[in-house]
C-alpha cells in the first residue's frame, strides 16, 4: 500500500489534472503494487522493467550481437528475464546503457504508471531524457507520467465514467482479463473512496522532491555515468 504522503501526493495531483483522486489512485495502485520507489544505492528511484525485446530492434546490428551475446536482448518478448529485485534490474539497465545508452532508455517501463520510454515522442517530450528525468522528479512526476499516457491514448474519459473494462483493455491490451486486472481496478477505486473521505484535509506544507540536480534541465548522462562507476565496484 501505498503511504499516506503518496496518496496525499497523487490525489493533489489527480486534481490539478481534473481526475477522481480515487480513480487514478485506483490505477497508480494495481501498475505499481502500491510502491512509489526503491531504494538504490542509498537513494530512491521509480520502480523499472527491462524489456530486451525492445532494446533488441532498437539496435544496431553490431550492438545487437553484443546485446544478445551478453544476455541483455533478444527477439522474443520475455526472453530476457527481468530480476527479482529494483536494484538488480538497475544494473541490468546500467549494462545496457554502456551497448547504447538511448535504446536502454527506451527499452524500460518507468515509474508508477510503468510508460515505456520509447514513448518519449508520442507523449510530447523533447527526448526520453526528458521522459526519465519526469519520473525521477518525484510521485507527483511519476503520476505526470502516466497521466499524459491515460489522455494521449484516450482513456481519461473511460477512467471518469469508472468503466474499468474499457480502461483495463485500453491500457494493459486485450488479455487483461486473465489477470483480473479490471476487477482490481474496481475493487482498488472503492477501497480509496473510502479512504480519502476519511482522511483529513491535506496541511499546506510544501512536499519534500527526491534529490534530483539534473531535473530541471532533463539531463541523464551524469547519473547513468556514476551509477554505472558505484555499481561497477559491488
Amino acid at each position: 500500500m501505498f503511504t499516506r504522503q503518496t496518496i496525499q501526493e497523487i490525489a493533489e495531483v489527480a486534481k490539478d489534472l481534473g481526475i477522481e483522486p480515487a480513480a487514478l489512485l485506483a490505477v497508480a495502485e494495481v501498475e505499481s503494487g502500491g510502491k512509489a520507489f526503491a531504494t538504490i544505492n542509498g537513494r530512491p528511484e521509480p520502480l523499472i522493467r527491462f524489456e530486451g525485446h525492445y532494446f533488441d530492434r532498437r539496435l544496431s546490428p553490431e550492438k545487437r550481437d553484443k546485446a544478445r551475446a551478453l544476455g541483455l536482448s533478444s527477439p522474443k518478448a520475455g526472453e530476457i528475464a527481468n530480476p527479482k529485485t529494483q536494484a538488480a534490474r538497475w544494473r541490468l539497465l546500467s549494462r545496457a546503457s554502456e551497448i547504447d545508452r538511448k535504446a536502454a532508455l527506451e527499452s524500460v517501463s518507468w515509474g508508477i504508471g510503468q510508460v515505456m520510454g520509447s514513448h518519449w515522442s508520442w507523449l510530447g517530450y523533447s527526448n526520453v531524457d526528458a521522459l526519465v528525468a519526469e519520473a525521477r522528479t518525484s510521485v507527483g512526476g511519476q503520476i505526470r507520467l502516466m497521466t499524459r499516457y491515460i489522455d494521449k491514448a484516450g482513456l481519461k474519459p473511460v477512467l471518469a465514467a469508472k468503466d474499468w473494462d474499457a480502461f483495463a483493455r485500453g491500457y494493459n491490451g486485450p488479455g487483461y482479463r486473465r489477470f483480473s486486472y479490471h476487477l482490481k481496478l474496481a475493487t482498488a477505486y472503492r477501497r480509496h473512496t473510502e479512504l480519502l473521505a476519511s482522511m483529513p484535509a491535506r496541511t499546506p506544507e510544501k512536499l519534500a522532491l527526491i534529490p534530483q540536480p539534473h531535473a530541471a534541465s532533463g539531463l541523464l548522462p551524469p547519473f547513468l555515468n556514476w551509477l554505472t562507476r558505484r555499481l561497477a565496484r559491488h
